[in-house]
């Protein structure tokens, strides 16, 4: 059925179809909309589930982690600066093997206080033992609230999940959305079941402690099982496309990096302005690609520096900074190019920060600097959309048709999705 959906409303009904039994919620900007959806279904009965009304987000994942001690399927969902509240308990999670599933609604983080999206609260926390995803439209957002609790849920990996929605870019943007069938649902999310769980007939120990003998074990196995997550994703991805029909193209998408000179690495929804305005260049004769990043963790190192083996020159465009050194997306591009051998010259460019508009002229202006960065041009490492980036005044030229657009407007990036 083909629905008019928010990014809120349209993962509120992937989670629906999901049939989760537990619903921990406390709202915040731009999530909120995704939890009063979940608890009209309850009210309603179109959701059988119990639904928790919390008094902060500590407690909120934590009552999701309390439920699946139980063995039932749960959720949970928050945004910024409630992700970062959640913080000492996401590593309880992950560390306990719960396979919890939360949507984060990509949001600045404070000082100072900014309610619009950039990426920098989830990427903040990749070490926390999490699978991060980020979607790129609504409609991957709904498929992604089905597909996070069969990956999450396979024994192999029992690991819990963050689906990443840019805020506002995606979570109060309005798409026609394909919602699956409560039937398709079920066909391809069976019920939960796990032995990871109290048993009254048969106890268990859990949460208990580790000292320095045993514990790096945990930790090793727990970094195996993220690893082993990259194979159930793509058995998920295949499985969902027999069922419902739409099919996604693994931990990165590759869009004409075969015979790219340079290639704009992209995460989450700006990947929809990089495809118009690289596909713009491609016809104007230019050999540039995009390659969209879906999974940060686990990393698909290899497959990224395969894909940017042909490369000239490659950059990376996140909302995220680390301070003092460099964008987190970044890194992790550079490490796996690195372990390749690939002594590709790569260009950080930094923007979207407190949701600034990133232009198509700017778009523009990226792949020109990273032509030039190809051709031998020397040039800053890192660079700031807006501030002091070259990549303003190479595009210049196509700035005229970006006038008027503001931080917290439709951007560039709503317009071509």
């Amino acid at each position: 059925m083909k629905r008019f959906l928010s990014g809120d409303e349209a993962f509120a009904e992937g989670v629906r179809l999901a049939r989760p039994q537990v619903i921990s919620a406390y709202p915040i900007t731009p999530q909120t909309v995704v939890v009063e959806r979940l608890s009209e279904m309850v009210e309603d009965g179109s959701l059988d589930a119990e639904y928790l009304h919390v008094e902060s987000e500590h407690t909120a994942l934590s009552a999701a982690m309390g439920a699946s001690a139980t063995g039932v399927r749960t959720f949970t969902a928050t945004s910024s600066q409630g992700l970062l509240y959640m913080a000492e308990v996401l590593t309880y999670a992950a560390g306990g093997r719960f396979p919890i599933v939360m949507m984060n609604a990509n949001r600045a983080t404070a000082l100072p206080w900014n309610i619009y999206g950039d990426q920098r609260d989830s990427l903040a926390l990749l070490d926390h033992g999490w699978i991060q995803a980020y979607a790129e439209d609504n409609q991957e957002a709904l498929d992604l609230a089905l597909m996070s609790f069969a990956i999450a849920e396979d024994p192999r990996v029992s690991t819990p999940f963050m689906v990443n929605l840019d805020g506002f870019a995606l979570t109060h943007t309005y798409e026609a959305i394909d919602v699956p069938t409560q039937e398709q649902a079920d066909a391809f999310l069976p019920p939960y079941v796990t032995t990871n769980k109290f048993d009254f007939q048969n106890p268990v120990n859990m949460g208990y402690s580790a000292g320095p003998e045993f514990n790096p074990y945990y930790k090793y196995y727990e970094h195996l099982d993220m690893n082993a997550a990259a194979e159930v994703i793509d058995q998920a991805e295949t499985a969902f496309a027999q069922v419902m029909g739409r099919s996604y193209p693994g931990m990165i998408e590759a869009v004409d990096c075969d015979d790219a000179d340079v290639v704009l690495v992209t995460l989450g929804s700006i990947t929809g302005l990089a495809r118009f305005v690289a596909a713009d260049l491609r016809e104007r004769g230019a050999k540039v690609g995009v390659l969209k990043i879906r999974y940060m963790r686990p990393f698909p190192g290899d497959m990224i520096a395969s894909a940017l083996e042909g490369a000239k020159a490659v950059g990376v465009l996140e909302k995220d900074v680390s301070f003092g050194a460099e964008g987190t997306v970044f890194t992790n591009v550079c490490s796996a190019l690195q372990q390749a051998g690939l002594a590709v010259p790569a260009v950080n460019f930094v923007g979207g920060l407190g949701g600034s508009n990133i232009s198509a002229a700017q778009m523009h202006g990226m792949f020109a600097a990273l032509q030039e960065r190809a051709d031998g041009q020397d040039m800053k490492r890192v660079q700031f959309l807006g501030i002091d980036s070259v990549a303003d005044e190479l595009g210049g030229d196509f700035a005229q048709e970006d006038a008027g657009s503001a931080p917290g407007d439709a951007d560039s990036e709503g317009e071509v999705r």
